[in-house]
């Protein structure tokens, strides 16, 4: 099948006019998977033509090059559609070259601010390298324990639907939601964002957290609510266990749960590396919060962090390993049962390094019990089918979204083959390893002054009181 698809498609190159546009690439030698097959297998070498920002043929692997085109040679290597991370946060420019560094040329953020809209332009534009970037609004919250300055807090149903207006008004197109939420702002959020055709992810809300709850009384509103509020992605194994498991970590339960929730379409983000840096900060005595790579994180956000830095270099670590290792079952149960996963990293906060956190992740989910296969496609082509792309991403076909990750090694035997991938292509635009290493120097440099101004613009923008920050 795949030597008849090779034909087929040197055909369709041969066909092409023999002169190049200025932004042609021809990638020779290489090796392509279909991940949506039932078995995935590396074909024999092929080539990729990329021309602007779509791939327009593939054949032999020693294609003839339209006049004027790039040619790169592949060597012999493994050729992917680009990893998508469905959970960062990016709080400066100079941290999208590190996602791009790892192969990663999609990310989704998960706590928005006007600049981010300003940032998505940039890329999309060129003038800016970096992943395509998709993003929510500010995080929609109401007061409670699991409160955050950036938060957009609203707590009845008229400060919900007024939020949501004002997120699409500013260009948002995506919602994240919060487990403080109280009943009257989540009917408010989820009646608008269907009125404006907004989608929603996040965490499932909880309501008013009571004395005793979630061991002795349970919550105010029920996990399994929201198995029928069309969420994109519920976020964070570690929530789905304290909400719809009322923190127990009881194996049969949680089997029910995952059935519950495979039949409920929902897909999940299991984020399993947030919770694993936790665990290694408190194995380490903050040891680990110095590893190579923490050069990428923010300075404001580590700054921001140190409270919680201490906390978590004082922790316990055997109830912590124990519940880390329920985690992972509890992902496992939910891949066995059908449940859709998606890669995503939670990057940007604590100590979970942009781009090298998402190739960790799918390390852990292959821990957890998925085959490789499954694994990775959870960074490729289940987010093109959770956000309605399939059309367009998760495989190398032509028409397809030229996003693409050539690596030496096998990743579908080893991950670490995505840590340096030898050339990485993002919206057509191809960077070679040298180029991807200066994007990696740049990512060790943030702008502290930038970020501040940013952060602080956009909590303007959302009405939130900055005087704390800005010392007015």
């Amino acid at each position: 099948m795949i030597a008849r698809l090779l034909a087929i498609m040197a055909l369709l190159a041969a066909s092409l006019t023999a002169t190049a546009r200025a932004d042609d690439v021809l990638i020779r030698d290489v090796r392509l998977i279909d991940l949506t097959a039932d078995d995935p297998r590396w074909s024999e070498p092929a080539a990729v033509l990329v021309r602007g920002d779509r791939i327009v043929a593939i054949g032999a692997a020693d294609l003839p090059a339209p006049d004027g085109a790039a040619v790169i040679d592949g060597k012999g290597g493994y050729l992917l559609p680009g990893l998508t991370d469905m959970h960062v946060h990016v709080w400066d420019q100079a941290a999208l070259g590190a996602y791009l560094a790892h192969g990663v040329t999609t990310i989704r953020n998960a706590s928005g601010m006007p600049f981010h809209l300003q940032l998505a332009r940039q890329v999309e534009a060129g003038t800016l390298p970096g992943p395509r970037l998709l993003t929510t609004g500010p995080i929609l919250n109401s007061h409670g324990p699991n409160e955050q300055l950036n938060h957009q807090f609203v707590t009845t149903e008229a400060e919900a639907r007024a939020a949501v207006r004002w997120q699409h008004d500013a260009g948002f197109r995506h919602l994240k939601v919060y487990s403080n939420l109280t009943r009257e702002a989540w009917a408010g959020v989820k009646a608008e964002a269907g009125a404006l055709g907004m989608t929603v992810m996040g965490h499932t809300p909880e309501g008013i957290r009571g004395e005793g709850v979630p061991r002795d009384h349970p919550f105010d509103m029920d996990f399994t609510d929201f198995l029928d509020a069309d969420f994109v992605t519920i976020e964070h194994v570690e929530s789905i266990v304290w909400h719809g498991l009322r923190d127990r970590h009881d194996p049969a339960a949680a089997r029910a749960l995952a059935q519950r929730i495979a039949a409920s379409g929902t897909p999940v983000d299991p984020t399993l590396v947030a919770f694993r840096n936790l665990l290694h900060v408190a194995e380490t005595q903050g040891a680990y919060l110095e590893r190579p790579g923490t050069e990428w994180m923010n300075p404001m956000l580590v700054a921001q962090s140190q409270p919680e830095y201490e906390r978590w270099t004082n922790e316990a670590v055997e109830p912590n390993r124990e519940a880390y290792a329920f985690y992972r079952q509890m992902t496992k149960m939910l891949s066995d049962a059908g449940v859709t996963l998606v890669a995503g990293s939670d990057a940007g906060i604590f100590t979970n390094i942009p781009g090298a956190s998402l190739i960790d992740e799918l390390e852990l989910l292959a821990e957890a019990g998925l085959t490789h296969a499954e694994v990775l496609r959870t960074a490729i082509s289940n987010p093109a089918q959770v956000l309605g792309e399939e059309a367009d991403r998760g495989r190398i076909a032509p028409g397809m979204a030229a996003d693409l990750v050539l690596t030496r090694d096998d990743p579908l035997a080893c991950f670490a083959a995505l840590r340096r991938p030898a050339l990485v292509v993002a919206q057509g635009r191809a960077y070679d390893r040298a180029a991807l290493d200066a994007l990696l120097a740049e990512a060790a440099k943030p702008d502290l002054a930038r970020t501040q101004a940013n952060v602080i613009a956009g909590l303007e923008a959302q009405g939130t009181d900055v005087s704390d920050l800005t010392g007015g």
